[in-house]
């Protein structure tokens, strides 16, 4: 494990290789799962600002759920979530070529919104868990990112590069530059 601030970081994050393959998993991490994406009371507030935009990039079967649910849920965990569709599906997704994509990323991509999606979304698979004192930053190893571990693993791609936006959306560019630094020097001290 590696200490940088307030965080402990699985090594898992600088060893492990990891690109997403939309192609093959179609977007499963918007299904699976026994809750809605965990978010913040903040990224509520943000998704419901946001969701008249949002709202055109998505079913209206979804936004009928939105509309029940709310912009965000307590889940059987007691954690704020993403709605979700028939109690499986990310009430913000969409479908597009039988891939499962992000309205609310779309929204922003496109320009209409200043959100990005839900932080977790962003770092999935990477998952952080908060305590008192510390976050720990794991590497969430589930088989739908099969495909993303062997896309990783062709290209040789690590999984703390290609999640470095997130990573420094969650932590700031100092941080992302001392887990570049532990990374680079790592294999030199095994």
């Amino acid at each position: 494990m590696l200490e940088i601030g307030r965080t402990i970081v699985s090594m898992d994050i600088i060893e492990k290789q990891f690109l997403c393959d939309l192609l093959k998993c179609k977007g499963a991490c918007c299904v699976e799962g026994d809750s809605g994406a965990p978010v913040t009371p903040e990224e509520a507030e943000a998704i419901k600002e946001a969701y008249p935009e949002v709202q055109s990039y998505i079913p209206k079967a979804h936004q009928d759920e939105i509309s029940k649910q709310g912009f965000a849920v307590i889940d059987l965990d007691g954690d704020l979530v993403t709605p979700l569709v028939n109690n499986r599906q990310c009430a913000y997704t969409y479908e597009e070529k039988g891939i499962l994509k992000c309205g609310i990323e779309k929204a922003f991509l496109d320009g209409k919104i200043k959100f990005r999606k839900p932080v977790s979304c962003h770092l999935f698979p990477i998952r952080i868990t908060e305590y008192k004192r510390f976050d720990a930053v794991n590497y969430q190893k589930i088989d739908i990112c099969k495909p993303g571990r062997q896309c990783g693993k062709s290209e040789k791609l690590p999984l703390y590069v290609f999640l470095k936006e997130p990573l420094i959306r969650k932590y700031g560019e100092e941080w992302y530059e001392q887990l570049s630094y532990a990374a680079e020097n790592y294999p030199q001290q095994k």
